[in-house]
């Protein structure tokens, strides 16, 4: 009984009308059309400002004066006389005097000496090498007022300067200590005392 009730049920489904339509369109609308809204554009003028008038400072050009200062003391420095001569062999001599009683003169050599010499390999040896030697002397007036000599020799022994207003360093004179005399006096052993025997001694 029950399986015929389900059967009919099914057959009286099956048998109803769908309402569900499977074709179904979208309706279609006008596309709308806009006109664009017409603005007049604004019309502005530029402000009419005067330009400003400017002056140029009115500064007065400085005014410079010389020094009004004058070496009395070397006024007027002239060479009195000059010499200078050059020799193929390297060596050379020059001099000169001004007017300010200032006097020089120098002269130079080639020397040879012995010292040290280096091969193409670097290898270092003794033996003779030329050297360049100069000797000279220079007078002159400080502005002190100090008259100032001062002679001069460089060669292998170095720059070796003389004149009185060099600086000398000053001479020490060393006294080496002596040692103490210290007297030892040896100690004496002590007797032993002697004792006869039998035997004879």
């Amino acid at each position: 009984m029950k399986l015929f009730m389900i059967a009919a049920l099914l057959a009286v489904a099956a048998a109803a009308p769908s309402s569900y339509k499977k074709d179904v369109k979208a309706p279609s609308y006008p596309a709308p059309s806009y006109s664009a809204p017409k603005y007049s554009a604004p019309a502005y003028s530029a402000p009419a400002y005067p330009a400003p008038a400017y002056s140029a400072p009115a500064y007065s050009a400085p005014a410079y004066s010389a020094p009004a200062y004058k070496d009395n003391n070397y006024a007027d420095i002239t060479v009195t006389s000059q010499s200078d001569v050059r020799n193929l062999d390297g060596s050379s001599q020059w001099s000169y005097a001004q007017s300010d009683y200032t006097t020089r003169d120098e002269s130079y050599a080639q020397k040879k000496f012995q010292g040290k010499t280096y091969d193409s390999y670097g290898k270092e040896s003794y033996g003779e090498v030329q050297g360049h030697t100069n000797k000279g002397s220079s007078y002159y007036i400080s502005p002190e007022g100090q008259k100032i000599t001062l002679t001069w020799v460089a060669d292998e022994g170095g720059f070796q300067p003389k004149g009185d207003h060099l600086p000398v360093a000053p001479v020490h004179v060393y006294e080496l200590p002596v040692a103490p005399v210290h007297e030892y006096v040896l100690p004496v052993a002590p007797a032993l005392p002697y004792k006869r025997t039998g035997l004879g001694y």
